[in-house]
C-alpha cells in the first residue's frame, strides 16, 4: 500500500468529512490496494443510513477520483 496514494485519499476525504460527520457519520480508509482500489469502511450513521450507497457512489467516490485520478475504484466493505 502506497503511504503517499492514501495521504492523497485522506487529503481528499477532509472536504467531504464534514458533511458525514453532520450527519453522525465518517469514513476510514482501510487501504489502498495495488489496482488502485480504496477500501473504506463507513463508520457512525452511515454505516447503516439506507442512502449510504448513493453517499458512496456520489459523494465519496468522485471526491477521491477527482482528486486522485490514478484511484480506479472506492469500496465500502460495510455498505
Amino acid at each position: 500500500m502506497s503511504k503517499e496514494l492514501v495521504d492523497k485519499v485522506e487529503e481528499a476525504l477532509k472536504s467531504i468529512r464534514p458533511y458525514l460527520e453532520a450527519d453522525g457519520g465518517d469514513v476510514e480508509v482501510l487501504e489502498v490496494t495495488d489496482e488502485k482500489t480504496v477500501m473504506l469502511q463507513l463508520k457512525g450513521a452511515c454505516s447503516t443510513c439506507s442512502m449510504s450507497h448513493m453517499t458512496m457512489k456520489a459523494g465519496i467516490e468522485e471526491t477521491i477520483k477527482r482528486a486522485v485520478p490514478e484511484i480506479k475504484a472506492v469500496q465500502a466493505i460495510n455498505s
